[in-house]
C-alpha cells in the first residue's frame, strides 16, 4: 500500500529577498544607544555582521525615518538570546505625520530561555500606506532593567 502524509496547513511560499527595502537608501535611523562592536547596520542591512546591541541596559528605542512616505506590506524581526533565561516585549508602531501620532502594528512578549527558545523571528503581514517613521521599541526583560536590548535583523517590504 502506498501513503502519504497530508497537512491541514497550507504552506506559505518563501519570501522573496528581493522586496526588502533598502533602508541605507529610504530611511534615516535613529536609536536610543548602540554597543560600538554591534551598531545598528548589522541589523537593518544583509550580511553586515551579528546584528544591533544596545550600549546600556534597559528599554531602547529604533526608529527609521523615510525620506518618502513609503507604503509598507511586511515587517521582519528576528531576535536571538542565547545566555539568560528573560521576557522580552516589543511595539512596533508607525506614523503617517512625521510621528506626531502612533499607531500600533503589535505588542507582544517572547520567552527566551537557553535551554530551548533561543530566537524569535516574526514576519507581520501589513497595508500601510504613507509612512514615514516606523518605530520599535523593546523591553529587554519586563522583570528587570538590567537586561540589553538587541536585534539580530529588521527587513521592511
Amino acid at each position: 500500500m502506498r501513503k502519504r502524509l497530508i497537512s491541514d496547513r497550507q504552506q506559505a511560499p518563501a519570501p522573496a529577498t528581493t522586496d526588502w527595502l533598502r533602508l541605507d537608501d529610504l530611511a534615516e535611523v535613529e536609536i536610543s544607544s548602540e554597543d560600538a562592536s554591534y551598531p545598528i547596520e548589522s541589523a537593518l542591512l544583509p550580511g553586515r555582521g551579528a546584528g544591533w546591541r544596545a550600549a546600556v541596559p534597559g528599554r531602547q528605542t529604533i526608529r527609521l525615518l523615510f525620506a518618502q512616505p513609503q507604503a509598507l506590506r511586511r515587517i521582519r524581526l528576528c531576535f536571538v538570546e542565547t545566555a539568560l533565561p528573560r521576557t522580552q516585549e516589543y511595539l512596533l508602531r508607525w506614523s503617517a505625520d512625521g510621528g506626531q501620532s502612533f499607531r500600533e502594528i503589535v505588542r507582544q512578549q517572547w520567552n527566551f530561555s537557553p535551554q530551548g527558545a533561543t530566537s524569535q523571528t516574526e514576519e507581520h503581514q501589513l497595508d500601510l500606506a504613507g509612512v514615514n517613521v516606523l518605530e520599535l521599541i523593546i523591553t529587554p526583560d519586563v522583570a528587570s532593567e538590567q537586561a540589553f536590548a538587541s536585534l539580530a535583523e529588521l527587513r521592511v517590504a
